[in-house]
């Protein structure tokens, strides 16, 4: 249930009403804005008090949540969620995600070696990349294919960030590993493959940090929004989603990357939405026309894989980028996102 108050409502007059509720055993979410103060209240029992809440002090309409994802809705929550990401050194800009800006996070598939890490995220740095995305556990359709350096890799991703300077955002795909792998991550990723582990999602829900939700291969955008409502109500409002794909019957490509997606996620939710263009096309050459019309449809970041040499690259390497192609394509994104009001952080 959703309280407005009046233009002008006292500070007092919210205090007041959010003591109320929680006599009444449901919890308030307060969310003030520009003209308005909109309270969204959680639990069964708030419909027993409509009629009580209408005609507290301040208030100005009293409405019903409509959509099974309440506290993820623009309905509960209708001022939009910008989420910063400290410095990841003193004395460099921090970030922000949801705001004006478009983020650019790139990085190999996974993680393969200390020296690959250091100088490619020197590199991506010095071309204009925001973060560094790397995984130190992945997750492979076949048992026998490179399932990632573990915790060796997130040590090589904390050195990147400690010494070029490049927050790091990498996956999670145990609920056991969360409480480690947050003391590495500046974002902790929940894979496709994981959109629907409920265990897992409680877990980053009670983090401290951000979290990436991807799409599943074969969700709607009302099961991804219901997953982001698990990790919201464990205590973790900073969620980013992330469309990377579904599978189809097309085969030209690896996934049909559903741009659409980024235009009804974010009138259906305050949360930033991230595209994965990498993933959704699975080759290198489509990667950057996506790319760009992923910005131009209100995208508020990338996750674009780069590796040094694809064509040695443990996992992915038919859909990464080249350094070179990929500074290319910063170039390209800058200019598409003035046309369309942005600019890259």
């Amino acid at each position: 249930m959703i309280v407005v108050m009046k233009k002008g409502a006292t500070e007092a007059e919210v205090e007041a009403l959010t003591a109320a509720v929680a006599e009444w055993g449901l919890k308030a979410h307060v969310s003030p804005g520009t003209e308005v103060t909109v309270i969204g209240l959680i639990g069964d029992a708030a419909r027993d008090h409509e009629a009580t809440l209408a005609l507290m002090p301040g208030v100005d309409k009293v409405l019903p949540v409509l959509k099974p994802y309440k506290r993820v809705s623009t309905e509960f929550h209708p001022e939009k969620t910008v989420i910063k990401i400290p410095p990841a050194r003193h004395g460099d800009r921090g970030l922000s995600i949801g705001g004006t800006g478009v983020v650019v996070m790139a990085g190999p598939c996974a993680v393969e070696s200390r020296e690959m890490i250091l100088s490619l995220g020197a590199f991506l740095k010095g071309a204009g990349a925001h973060m560094m995305r790397g995984g130190a556990f992945k997750p492979r359709t076949s048992p026998y294919a490179f399932q990632g350096l573990g915790v060796e890799g997130l040590r090589y991703l904390a050195e990147e960030r400690a010494v070029v300077g490049l927050p790091v955002i990498t996956e999670v795909m145990d609920p056991r590993d969360v409480e480690m792998v947050g003391e590495f991550a500046d974002i902790i990723q929940v894979g496709a493959r994981n959109m629907q582990n409920f265990n897992l999602l409680k877990a980053v829900g009670r983090c401290g940090k951000p979290v990436m939700l991807k799409r599943g291969l074969a969700n709607t955008l009302e099961e991804l929004l219901m997953s982001a409502e698990y990790v919201v109500s464990a205590g973790n409002p900073e969620v980013i989603l992330c469309e990377r794909g579904i599978r189809t019957f097309e085969k030209f490509t690896r996934n049909t990357l559903d741009l659409s997606a980024v235009p009804v996620l974010k009138r259906e939710s305050h949360l930033p939405v991230v595209v994965d263009p990498s993933h959704g096309v699975g080759q290198w050459d489509l990667v950057a026309p996506m790319a760009k019309a992923a910005v131009a449809a209100g995208a508020d970041g990338l996750i674009i894989e780069v590796h040094p040499d694809p064509a040695q690259a443990v996992s992915d390497g038919a859909q990464s980028l080249t350094p070179k192609r990929f500074k290319e394509l910063l170039g390209a994104l800058e200019l598409v996102a003035r046309a369309v009001g942005r600019n890259l952080h």
